[in-house]
C-alpha cells in the first residue's frame, strides 16, 4: 500500500508527512495519473448526450489526489528539499506534464467540451457555471486543442522540455546560494552590525563547526550585513557574490538555461497563434496586452524618476562625507539606513525588540478575527514536515448566542514555517496543499501554508522581525486569506485561482494595516519589558513608509520591463549576451554604476522558475487596486465591518466572475491609480 494514493487517516485528511517516504513518490505519481485518466476516459465514453454536468463539471472535480499528491511532493521540494527529492522532481515533472498535455490534447474530450460550449445558451448556468465554462474551453484551445496532430507533439515536448528546464533553474539558483559563505575571524570586520545580528551570525558558524562568524547569502543574512556593515570592502565582497549567483560560468549557472528557456516559450507562442509569449500570457490577464503593460509601467517611470533621483542625490552627500567619491549599489542599503536614522531616527534594530514574531502573528491573526471573524488554534495532533512548522485549525464564528456560547464552524487548516535551512528556498510565499471546493453538498475545506525566512530565535533571544519582515508575514497572510475564505463551487475557481495581475491585491491590501497607529499600538510591544512602541516611532513609521519609495518603485519598474522585453523580444538574444539584454533594457531605471561581473537575470526565479513569466508588473498593477481599496476602508474606518464583509465577498468569491467585477462590486468603481500615486508621493 502507498500512503499517498489512499484516503489519509489523519485530522481533516491532512498530508501525513510524518509516513512519507520518498521512494512513495514515484509509483504514487504513476498510480494516481493512470486513475485521473481513468476518470477522464469515463467521461469521454459516457454514451449520453454530453452536458455541462457530465463534462464540465466532471472534468473539474477529476484528478483530486492527484493534485494533493502534487502539492505535498512541489511544495516540499521548495520549503524542505534534499538531492535525493531534486532527483525525484526530475523524473516526475516530465511524467505529469506528460499527462496534462495528454488531457489538454484529448481531441474526444475536447470535442464534448466544445458541443457544450457551443451549446452553452441552452443551459441555464450560473455565473460560476458560465466562468467555468468559458475556462475550461479557453484552457484547452490555449493547451492546443484546436492544433493537428504533429503540432501537438511539438506543444507537448515543449511543455515538458519548459518543465525540466525551470526546474533545473529553481535548482541551480538553491544550489549557488548555498554554496557560498563568509567565514570572518576577525570581529573588527563586524564593526557597525548590532549585537542580536552577530550573534546569528556566530550561530552559523557553530552549526558549520567554525570559529568565528559565518555569513551567507540567506536574506536574513546577507541584507543586515549589507545595511549595517561598516567595511565596504567586505560589502562589496557580499554583493558581488550575490549578484554572481548562478551567473559565475560554473556548474550552475543559468545564462544558456535562460536563452533555452524563453527560445521554448516563443515556440509555444507562435505554435498557438500569438506573436510572443507576452501576446499569449497577457490574454488571460487584467492587462490584456504588452502595450498597455509598458505604457503602465512607463507612466509610473515618468512620475517616480524625480523622486527617486533626489533620493538618490542624498545618499550621494552622505557617502562623500566619509570619502566615497562615487556610490555604487552594494552602498545603498548602508546609507539608506544611514539617512533613514538622520531622518526618522529610525533604525531597523532599535525597532525589533518591539516585533517579536509571536506578537505579530497573534496581530495578524487578532486582525483575520476582527474583519473576518476566523480563530486559530494550534494543533500539535496534525502531522508536519518539519519540527519548525506550526499547524492552526482555522474556525469561523458564525453565530454568538446570549449566553456567551461561541457557534464556529470549521474554515482551513494553516501551516506557518518561519526559519531558513539549507533545504529551503529563499524568499517568502503562499502556498496550498488542498484547494476548497463543495460537492454532493459537502464544503471541502483548503489546507493553506505560509512559508518565509526570518531570523531563528537564538538562545537568550526570540525571533525579532525587522519592520520590513512584519511587512512581509502580513502579505503571505493576505495571499492565505484569499485560500482560507474561499467559498466557490468547483476547485479550480477556488482562493487564489484568479487571473495573476489581481492575485496580489489580498497580499498587498493586508501591508496597509501596519502602518496604522491604532492598530500597531496593539500588538508592538517589547519583548522583555512589555514597553508599547512609543508614539513618536509609531509617527517615524508613518512618515518613514516612503522613505526610498522612488527608488524602490524604479526597482520593481525594471523588474517588470525586463520581465516584459524578455518575453516580446527573445530574438534579440540570439546576438546578446543575458547580460547585454539585462542591461540595455534596465538602462531607464539604473541608479548607480552597472557591474560587469553581475546581472540579476540568472537568479531571477520568479520570471524563470516561478509563475510570474510575462507577469511581474503585477506587483505594481495591483498596488493600484490595494491602495485604492484601502482607501475605502480609510474612508469608513479601518475596521469598518460593512466595508469588512464586501471585501471578504470579494475574497471568497475567487475566480468565479471577472475581477473588475469583483472589485467594482466591492468598491463601487473602478480603481484609480492616483490612489497609488497620492500614497506614494503625495
Amino acid at each position: 500500500m502507498n500512503i499517498l494514493t489512499e484516503k489519509f487517516n489523519t485530522p481533516y485528511h491532512s498530508a501525513p508527512f510524518h509516513n512519507i517516504n520518498n521512494e512513495d513518490y514515484l509509483p504514487a505519481f504513476k498510480e494516481l495519473i493512470k486513475k485521473s485518466e481513468e476518470e477522464i476516459d469515463a467521461i469521454v465514453k459516457n454514451p449520453e448526450d454530453p452536458t455541462f454536468e457530465n463534462v464540465i463539471e466532471a472534468l473539474a472535480y477529476s484528478g483530486e489526489q492527484l493534485d494533493v499528491a502534487s502539492n505535498i511532493f512541489f511544495n516540499l521540494n521548495s520549503a524542505e528539499t534534499s538531492d535525493e527529492l531534486q532527483q525525484i522532481a526530475q523524473e516526475v515533472s516530465p511524467i505529469l506534464t506528460e499527462y496534462s498535455a495528454k488531457i489538454s490534447q484529448n481531441e474526444a474530450l475536447f470535442n464534448k467540451i466544445k458541443k457544450v460550449y457551443d451549446e452553452k445558451e441552452k443551459y441555464n448556468l450560473n455565473d460560476e457555471q458560465k466562468m467555468l465554462l468559458n475556462e475550461t474551453y479557453k484552457g484547452f484551445v490555449r493547451s492546443g486543442a484546436l492544433l493537428n496532430e504533429e503540432d501537438k507533439e511539438k506543444l507537448k515536448k515543449i511543455s515538458m522540455d519548459l518543465s525540466l528546464k525551470s526546474l533545473q533553474f529553481g535548482q541551480n539558483v538553491l544550489a549557488s546560494t548555498n554554496n557560498y559563505f563568509k567565514h570572518i575571524t576577525n570581529k573588527e570586520d563586524l564593526a557597525g552590525i548590532p549585537d542580536a545580528i552577530v550573534e546569528q551570525y556566530a550561530e552559523e558558524a557553530k552549526e558549520r563547526n567554525l570559529e568565528g562568524w559565518v555569513i551567507t547569502l540567506q536574506y536574513p543574512s546577507y541584507i543586515p550585513f549589507m545595511t549595517y556593515a561598516e567595511n565596504r570592502e567586505l560589502r562589496k565582497e557580499l554583493a558581488l557574490a550575490n549578484g554572481k549567483k548562478s551567473f559565475d560560468g560554473g556548474e550552475f549557472d543559468n545564462q544558456n538555461l535562460i536563452k533555452e528557456l524563453l527560445n521554448l516559450k516563443q515556440q509555444k507562442a507562435e505554435l498557438l497563434g500569438y506573436k510572443n509569449y507576452a501576446d499569449y500570457v497577457l490574454e488571460e490577464r487584467m492587462a490584456k496586452s504588452p502595450i498597455k503593460v509598458i505604457d503602465f509601467l512607463n507612466e509610473l517611470l515618468t512620475k517616480a524618476k524625480p523622486y527617486a533621483d533626489k533620493e538618490i542625490e542624498e545618499l550621494k552627500s552622505l557617502a562623500q562625507a566619509d570619502g566615497i567619491e562615487e556610490i555604487q549599489a552594494y552602498d545603498h542599503a548602508y546609507y539608506a539606513e544611514k539617512l533613514r536614522k538622520a531622518k526618522f531616527d529610525l533604525n531597523d534594530e532599535e525597532l525589533k525588540p518591539y516585533f517579536p514574531l509571536n506578537q505579530v502573528q497573534d496581530a495578524v491573526f487578532g486582525l483575520a478575527e476582527k474583519l473576518f471573524h476566523l480563530t486559530f488554534e494550534e494543533r500539535n495532533d496534525i502531522p508536519k514536515y518539519h519540527e519548525d512548522v506550526k499547524v492552526y485549525e482555522v474556525k469561523e464564528i458564525i453565530a454568538v448566542s446570549s449566553s456567551g456560547i461561541t457557534e464556529t464552524d470549521f474554515k482551513a487548516l494553516l501551516y506557518v514555517d518561519y526559519f531558513p535551512r539549507k533545504g529551503k528556498r529563499a524568499g517568502a510565499w503562499m502556498t496550498s496543499y488542498k484547494n476548497q471546493y463543495q460537492k454532493n453538498s459537502e464544503n471541502s475545506r483548503p489546507h493553506i501554508s505560509i512559508v518565509c525566512n526570518f531570523s531563528k530565535p537564538t538562545k537568550d533571544t526570540p525571533s525579532l522581525l525587522t519592520f520590513q519582515e512584519v511587512t512581509t508575514l502580513f502579505h503571505e497572510f493576505g495571499h492565505a486569506l484569499h485560500g482560507m475564505l474561499a467559498d466557490t463551487q468547483y476547485p479550480t475557481l477556488s482562493g487564489t485561482s484568479v487571473k495573476w495581475d489581481f492575485v496580489e491585491l489580498p497580499s498587498q491590501f493586508l501591508e496597509n494595516f501596519c502602518y496604522e497607529p491604532e492598530f500597531l499600538k496593539t500588538f508592538a510591544r517589547h519583548y522583555q519589558t512589555g514597553e508599547v512602541l512609543p508614539d513618536e516611532k509609531i509617527e517615524k513609521i508613518e512618515q518613514s513608509k516612503n522613505f526610498m519609495e522612488g527608488y524602490q518603485t524604479l526597482r520593481q519598474i525594471g523588474f517588470g520591463l525586463l520581465d516584459m522585453n524578455y518575453h516580446t523580444k527573445v530574438a534579440e538574444l540570439k546576438n546578446k549576451s543575458v547580460k547585454e539584454f539585462e542591461d540595455e533594457y534596465t538602462k531607464a531605471i539604473q541608479l548607480y554604476p552597472a557591474n560587469p561581473e553581475t546581472a540579476m537575470s540568472p537568479s531571477f526565479s520568479h520570471i524563470f522558475q516561478g509563475g510570474y513569466s510575462a507577469g511581474y508588473y503585477s506587483y505594481k498593477w495591483a498596488e493600484v487596486l490595494d491602495a485604492d481599496a484601502f482607501q475605502y476602508f480609510k474612508e469608513n474606518g479601518i475596521f469598518n465591518p460593512e466595508v469588512a464583509a464586501k471585501y471578504k465577498k470579494l475574497l471568497s468569491s475567487g475566480g468565479t466572475k471577472d475581477p473588475m467585477e469583483l472589485y467594482k462590486s466591492f468598491r463601487g468603481s473602478e480603481p484609480k491609480v492616483e490612489s497609488l500615486l497620492k500614497r506614494a508621493f503625495g
